[in-house]
């Protein structure tokens, strides 16, 4: 397996020319890049060497122009500033960012930095690229800040100041809670880490007021758990509108295998297609400047919806038709009627080749690392009156997953075993644990989407005090775990269920979503072989509520339960067979359907 640290060649200096076109890859600063700048730079010479351009026509590919600002140049900001003295665990997240927009940038850089936006007139995304995300070679997405700005104000001191506080933003979030979580669990000291800064162009194009991509898409060449005559080895990709923090939010996207492009979609019906499809979308604000907040990461981003994308003339590639007179799908937006995003003018119809090159991509990745991949992509198409359409694919990220390979059986009888809590036929990861007692359940009786963000901080406390005892637990609960939107699952991040060791989504007939497929939330918690399990109300297997309800309390609220009985469970998760089953030792039981 390749290290991609080890690929990157040596990168100009930057020479105050960000945007002529003679360089696309620069860095200030002679530290180290990080493991996003390390990836691009490893993109960057893939897809010289292994894309043939003419294989795809009318589609240009490249990795947005950028400049790197190299970890010698955190280390200076923290040390001249004195940041590394301020006491983080006892800060919440918006403390910390205010002290570090309160210190200075090293003067070495500013200079640098003047030049890059007195050129440079479009959007900006400031996007994180730590240190031990290379060292560690482990994923830490979506750990870290990206803050994107319009730098579109007519006088070069405002798009300045603007820049230099997103850059102090990123830097700050190296220190957030959930930033600190995340690294403790990797077995290393907050303190190790080092921070790098991308600065790049984002791929997308100006309607009115708002600026994003057609087409944001990530993909991965190992799917842990397909469906339909998918296999795991086909990979999988998901699809958004506007801008990426759709998908890595575990908002709602368009999931296929790239195997099966043009398979039917996983609804039962159109109406529930029509309700199971995205319906907004973010983009940069290059309107009214919003109120003043440097400390958050979507101070500049705005929501829309289908009707805004539609006037903007960008669903022409995306979308579907439903015709309620043939209750059919029709491809495109040629009728009238309510718009679908499907892509399939995309994926089924092939007006660009997207998806071939979707797998070339993955193919390429995969061969030249060694490993199963997750790549990144943003997409624009430009379809000027008279002149033939085109596509640009700006290629924003390239990772190696983590797929064990450990030998685990699952068999189909073990599901019905009488010792099992809950069993799933849709899980995600490989192994086996039976170091766990402790276990966390959302109470279905008294779960509402309205309580979700209420759930979310109970969950937080409980996990706190069984980290710091170093007692994993199971976790369960209902919808989307790390959705941004409520209505759709429990939103927490990553540092508030930071020690589970296996975790559970199950849908109610009041919260009966489709289940998350792959966001970033997810290909974190692989990477410390957390095991996943499905478990749908409606399906054959089923939790067993009546016995988690006998165990006894640890403690509880009125929304969340932690319980802790006698014996310890072992988890068995078989990733071959995407079977998997929670046993509680010593138990035989009979489970019912319902909770």
């Amino acid at each position: 397996m390749t290290d991609l640290h080890t690929v990157v060649a040596d990168l100009p200096l930057f020479g105050r020319h960000f945007w002529d076109g003679a360089f696309h890859f620069t860095r200030i600063g002679s530290g180290a890049l990080g493991g996003k700048a390390s990836g691009l730079s490893f993109a960057k010479d893939l897809l010289a060497r292994e894309i043939d351009a003419a294989s795809f026509p009318g589609i240009d590919i490249n990795v947005p122009t950028m400049a790197v600002i190299a970890t010698d140049c955190f280390d200076e900001f923290i040390e001249r500033n004195h940041l590394g003295e301020l006491h983080f665990d006892e800060m919440p997240d918006d403390r910390i960012g205010l002290a570090f927009q309160q210190a200075d940038l090293p003067a070495e850089v500013l200079g640098d930095l003047r030049a890059l936006i007195t050129q440079v007139k479009t959007p900006l995304a400031v996007r994180s690229s730590s240190l031990l995300e290379d060292a560690l070679n482990r994923p830490f997405a979506g750990v870290y800040a990206t803050k994107m700005i319009p730098n579109n104000q007519f006088d070069v001191d405002t798009r300045f100041r603007l820049l230099v506080e997103a850059i102090k933003f990123v830097y700050a979030s190296t220190y957030f809670r959930e930033a600190r979580d995340y690294i403790k669990t990797t077995g290393r000291d907050p303190s190790e880490e080092k921070m790098g800064v991308i600065i790049q162009e984002v791929v997308g194009r100006r309607h009115g007021d708002r600026f994003y991509p057609d087409v944001s898409g990530v993909a991965r060449s190992y799917n842990f758990y397909p469906t339909g005559p998918a296999r795991p080895e086909e990979g999988v990709a998901s699809l958004a509108l506007g801008l990426g923090k759709t998908i890595v939010d575990g908002g709602v996207s368009w999931t296929f295998s790239p195997a099966y492009p043009k398979n039917p979609p996983p609804f039962g019906s159109v109406r529930e297609l029509l309700r199971g499809t995205q319906t907004e979308f973010w983009a940069v604000n290059m309107g009214k400047p919003p109120a003043y907040d440097p400390v958050s990461e979507t101070e500049y981003l705005v929501t829309a919806g289908l009707k805004e994308a539609g006037a903007d003339d960008v669903l022409r590639y995306l979308a579907s038709t439903f015709d309620p007179v043939r209750d059919r799908v029709i491809p495109g937006v040629g009728a009238n009627g309510a718009r679908i995003l499907n892509f399939a003018p995309l994926l089924v119809l092939e007006q660009f080749p997207i998806n071939d090159l979707i797998k070339a991509l993955l193919k390429a990745a995969e061969n030249a690392l060694g490993a199963n991949v997750e790549i990144e992509f943003a997409i624009t198409i430009h379809a000027d009156r008279g002149q033939p359409p085109r596509a640009r694919l700006g290629f924003l990220q390239v990772r190696p997953m983590v797929v064990s390979e450990d030998v685990v059986e699952v068999s189909a009888a073990d599901l019905c075993d009488p010792r099992v809590v809950l069993a799933s036929d849709m899980v995600m990861g490989n192994g086996i644990a039976d170091d766990i007692q402790d276990i966390v359940f959302v109470r279905p009786e008294n779960f509402s989407p309205m309580q979700t963000p209420l759930i979310a901080q109970h969950l937080e406390s409980i996990n706190r005090q069984l980290s710091d005892q170093h007692r994993p637990f199971l976790l369960i609960g209902f919808g989307r775990w790390g959705s941004s939107h409520p209505s759709l699952g429990i939103p927490v991040v990553w540092s508030q269920i930071s020690g589970a060791r296996a975790i559970v989504e199950a849908t109610l007939p009041e919260m009966n979503v489709e289940l998350s497929q792959g966001s970033h939330f997810f290909h974190n918690l692989s990477s410390f072989r957390t095991c996943y399990f499905m478990v749908r109300h409606d399906g054959p297997f089923a939790i067993d509520w009546d016995w988690l309800n006998r165990q006894p309390i640890v403690q509880e609220t009125n929304l969340v339960l932690h319980v802790r009985p006698a014996g310890m469970l072992t988890v068995r998760v078989d990733g071959r067979s995407r079977r998997g089953v929670v046993l509680a030792a010593g138990a035989t039981h009979t489970i019912k359907k319902e909770p």
